[in-house]
């Protein structure tokens, strides 16, 4: 079986793999979505879903810290890694030894690539058709439902304060939700912004994510009053970010946020 991975990379492997080790949380949940839980042999100390799945896997360290040496050890016939959120060495040092496929998920319809991709390599074809189908679904009528954009800020990290350009999935997720991103056209990916930045733009809302840096409700506090101008909404960075099977839950989220 051949197959090309998000990096334009070829991939020759010989049987559907029956070891998968995931360096990536929302990747490791799809593999459960799709009925793999007993061909994962490794995952990374942030995958968290499905909690009753994930708690008897082994651990290899977190995405940007991955212990080599035991994932060899684990002898797997299939790596998934992501481009944005694992090192570039010592995922290098995998691909000499191992199948490696490697994720780079700009946006919903390379989210759903990725769908697909996995039921190809595992033979979940029929399951991962029906995923896609279920999220696209979902998302159709979620946009039915949005009348007005709404111009907002997501903060992803504080002190310095960090947003997104439009070159993330993140962005992509905002306008599902029916946000306009106002530092979209920012030349880095996740750019430091200042005060002053976000109180030019005077953006309906700015919104708090919870991951990667843990927002509180505290901090809902803090920015009302600094922002008294905008709404401040504390959101679920997971419903963001996350792509894979987390983009079934999506819809029902972003329905109720506003």
């Amino acid at each position: 079986m051949e197959i090309i991975d998000q990096t334009g990379r070829k991939l020759s492997i010989a049987h559907h793999p029956k070891k998968i080790v995931s360096l990536v949380p929302s990747i490791t949940e799809l593999l459960f979505g799709l009925g793999l839980g007993n061909k994962i042999a490794g995952i990374t100390d942030y995958c968290i879903h499905p909690a009753d799945g994930v708690v008897t896997k082994r651990k290899i360290g977190g995405p940007k810290n991955i212990e080599i040496a035991e994932i060899l050890s684990l002898n797997p016939d299939l790596v998934i890694a992501s481009k944005e959120e694992n090192e570039k060495e010592p995922v290098e040092r995998l691909k000499e030894k191992c199948n490696v496929y490697i994720s780079d998920v700009k946006s919903i319809n390379l989210a759903l690539s990725l769908i697909a991709d996995i039921g190809s390599l595992t033979g979940r074809e029929h399951k991962s058709e029906i995923m896609i189908r279920q999220i696209e679904t979902g998302l159709k009528n979620l946009s039915n439902s949005i009348k007005t954009k709404k111009r907002a800020v997501y903060l992803i990290w504080n002190n310095p304060l960090m947003t997104i350009n439009s070159d993330t999935f993140i962005n992509d997720m905002l306008r599902l939700a029916g946000f306009e991103n106002v530092f979209s056209q920012k030349s880095k990916r996740y750019p430091q912004i200042s005060r002053q930045e976000i109180k030019t733009q005077n953006p309906d809302y700015i919104l708090l994510s919870t991951e990667p840096y843990p927002f509180f409700n505290e901090h809902v506090t803090q920015f009302s009053n600094e922002f008294p101008k905008s709404k401040i909404l504390l959101v679920d960075g997971e419903m963001f970010s996350w792509y894979g099977s987390h983009l079934l839950k999506v819809p029902e989220y972003f329905k109720h946020l506003l």
